[in-house]
């Protein structure tokens, strides 16, 4: 159940002056052969560019939710894009749905961020069909039929997660406030979990499924931020909401890693990663716009080219990411390089937008200009799991031969 004020003022949005077109008011990915799904999906999302890029000033500046860009993925196959063929979904590979994000990320990056919250739940579900036989084909031919939108808490819930699981007959009693839910307005099965004081075990995590439309489940508007104000990710509050014993997919130990966590880093931390490449991308792109409008001057060219150095650098270690993933092989040393690539990306993003700031002068400050936008949007690359400070734990002890 999302709240009234949510509900009108990110569902019911206008844009007055800016007329955008599309030659057609569906595109779907075509062909047979698995190499054309790239140019496919990219293509579309280049085709939905104007139409985004339109709307990112309009949604940035009044903390609006993209919520008419969520349309159009979904009326363009984008939402069912990490779906499986064979169960009605567009077959994209990891590395293929990375660059559809990357390739969004350059025209809004609030919109490529919520999307890939989604994609990398849905990419989860797809990898455990396909390589664990997992039973989530039913699941997974609803996205495809029904455009169902994922929701998820793990970013802010990771290994501790948070709330209460208070058990009941037949089920437990959950209780929670889930931070940093990427894409709530539009959402439609939250994957989170909770804490129950195991009698035996002690604090056991619970994870599971809920759709938002439960009863007991609300939308708190709380995201008005530096960057990233078109993610709507509000905090969802959860009031003792049932969930039967039936819908328990899995139970860890509150704190500890769990095999389950590796295939999350595997997966979902190159998808996310990309869209911040692609905002990277979107600032140099924006900054040697605006450079090439000036006279020649030695320090601008210097900066341009740290730019062209930090953007590589961000590319390389994307590279890096998705080709540790390719090993289908989940596991310390797959999440190790994960994560090495995760820490070099958002160095590399961090130091593109700041030398872009420095190499575009007095304008970039301006919001028409569009480049402190990108700039603010960047900084949100910091915060998701994991942080540097425990990634270089994790490389140095494994480096060392330690015990992790």
């Amino acid at each position: 159940m999302i709240t009234g004020a949510v509900k009108n003022r990110d569902r019911h949005q206008s844009y007055a002056g800016n007329t955008v077109e599309l030659k057609a008011d569906r595109i779907e990915p075509g062909g047979n052969d698995e190499s054309s799904t790239v140019r496919d999906f990219v293509a579309i999302v280049k085709q939905l560019a104007p139409r985004f890029a339109a709307r990112a000033a309009s949604v940035d500046e009044n903390d609006l939710f993209v919520a008419d860009n969520y349309v159009d993925l979904k009326n363009h196959g984008l939402i069912s894009a990490a779906v499986p063929r064979e169960l009605g979904g567009g077959g994209a590979s990891h590395l293929e749905l990375g660059e559809m994000l990357r390739e969004l990320g350059h025209h809004c990056g609030a919109t490529a961020l919520a999307l890939s919250m989604h994609t990398h739940q849905v990419a989860i579900a797809a990898w455990r069909w396909r390589h664990q036989k997992a039973p989530l084909d039913g699941l997974l031919k609803r996205v495809a039929s029904e455009n169902i939108v994922f929701l998820s808490s793990g970013g802010s819930d990771w290994l501790q997660s948070s709330g209460t699981a208070v058990r009941v007959e037949g089920g437990f009693r959950i209780n929670a406030r889930k931070i940093f839910s990427s894409g709530a307005p539009a959402g439609d099965l939250l994957m989170t979990s909770a804490v129950y004081e195991e009698p035996d075990s002690g604090p056991t995590v619970l994870h599971f499924a809920v759709p938002t439309k439960t009863e007991g489940v609300s939308i708190l508007p709380t995201w008005q931020v530096m960057g990233m104000r078109g993610t709507g990710s509000h905090d969802i509050l959860l009031s003792d909401v049932f969930i039967p014993d039936t819908g328990i997919s899995l139970r860890r130990p509150q704190g500890k890693w769990h095999p389950l966590m590796h295939i999350v880093s595997m997966i979902a931390i190159p998808l996310i990663y990309s869209a911040y490449v692609g905002v990277a991308e979107a600032a140099r792109d924006l900054t040697t716009r605006l450079a090439r409008k000036r006279k020649p001057d030695h320090h601008v060219n210097y900066l341009i080219g740290g730019i062209e150095n930090e953007v590589t650098a961000a590319r390389l270690a994307l590279d890096e990411m998705f080709a540790a993933a390719a090993s289908n092989e989940p596991g310390l040393a797959t999440t190790n390089r994960v994560m090495i690539g995760r820490t070099l990306v958002a160095r590399a993003v961090l130091s593109t937008v700041d030398l872009a700031m420095g190499a575009a002068g007095g304008s970039s400050f301006y919001r028409s200009t569009g480049l402190e936008r990108l700039f603010r949007d960047a900084q949100a690359v910091r915060y998701h799991p994991l942080q540097e400070g425990v990634q270089r734990g994790l490389a140095g002890a494994l480096a060392l031969g330690h015990e992790v």
